[in-house]
């Protein structure tokens, strides 16, 4: 049967059992079951309990990370995986990084400065353990497994990464996420002719993303494409209100194009959000 057993979890991310079982118990995991019942434990779940496992490594005490945890699941969009973000720990705070928005899961409050710890580098080598032979072969991998490969490998080999989201959409071409993904790496990498395409289905798969919305701004913005681009944020507005930085870029826009009502409207938002 497909996946890995708790024993073989708990050897892999050097967690006791008795960790792993607390983690379904909580409701955070859904493993399958096998013939004799016994859970087997998925791509998705391995790097969910790494990152976990690295908030205790790094201090933070189980009930904090339980709770934190369990207000993350409740602020993600139904069907959007907790492991389509990553978690740092900065100073005594956890803190969750989307694209380029950060945010603390605790409170929803949005942050400004970021200088915390990934805890994703070191789910490389245990990820590449866990799935030897997944860059020659993957035959078994789903698209959410080449999605998670992907975000594991991003920091250490862009490169594979891409290939890795290629893969995912070959298998399924509306997966939001890996669009999102693909097409920043693409950006990042000078391309925004590139990215554009996949953000756009992003929006087409899951029309409330907001982190889509305004990527797909900002590639437009760099494509010189100024009408759409403000359209583009306007939507990430709507769509994620206290997103400053789209209403900065929109008033930006705005009063390039003349629209000074729109300009000093999206102005407001951006002050009254960063002066909090």
């Amino acid at each position: 049967m497909k996946g890995y057993s708790t024993r073989e979890v708990a050897r892999l991310l050097s967690m006791s059992e008795a960790d792993v079982r607390g983690y379904v118990r909580a409701g955070f995991l859904a493993p399958e079951r096998g013939p004799r019942k016994e859970m087997r434990f998925s791509f998705q779940d391995l790097v969910f309990l790494r990152t976990a496992g690295g908030l205790a490594e790094a201090g933070v005490k189980p009930r904090r990370i339980r709770r934190a945890l369990s207000s993350l699941r409740g602020r993600m969009p139904d069907g959007r995986p907790m492991t389509a973000v990553r978690i740092a720990v900065d100073g005594d705070r956890i803190v969750v990084e989307e694209g380029d928005r950060r945010w603390q899961p605790e409170s929803g409050q949005i942050l400004f400065d970021f200088g915390g710890a990934d805890l994703a580098p070191e789910a490389v080598p245990i990820v590449r353990r866990a799935f030897p032979d997944a860059p020659r072969d993957g035959a078994d991998f789903s698209a959410d497994d080449w999605y998670q490969w992907g975000c594991e490998l991003e920091r250490d080999a862009p490169d594979e990464a891409i290939e890795a989201y290629r893969r995912a959409l070959a298998l399924d071409a509306s997966h939001a996420d890996a669009h999102v993904n693909l097409g920043r790496l693409l950006h990042e990498s000078g391309d925004p002719a590139g990215a554009a395409p996949h953000y756009e289905a992003a929006l087409a798969a899951r029309a409330d993303d907001g982190t889509a919305a305004y990527n797909l701004g900002v590639a437009f913005e760099d494509l010189g494409q100024l009408p759409e681009a403000l359209l583009a944020y306007e939507k990430a507005t709507r769509l994620e209100p206290e997103n400053a930085d789209a209403h900065f870029n929109a008033a930006t826009l705005a009063e390039k194009l003349g629209r000074s009502a729109e300009a000093l409207r999206h102005l407001r938002e951006y002050r009254k959000l960063t002066r909090r």
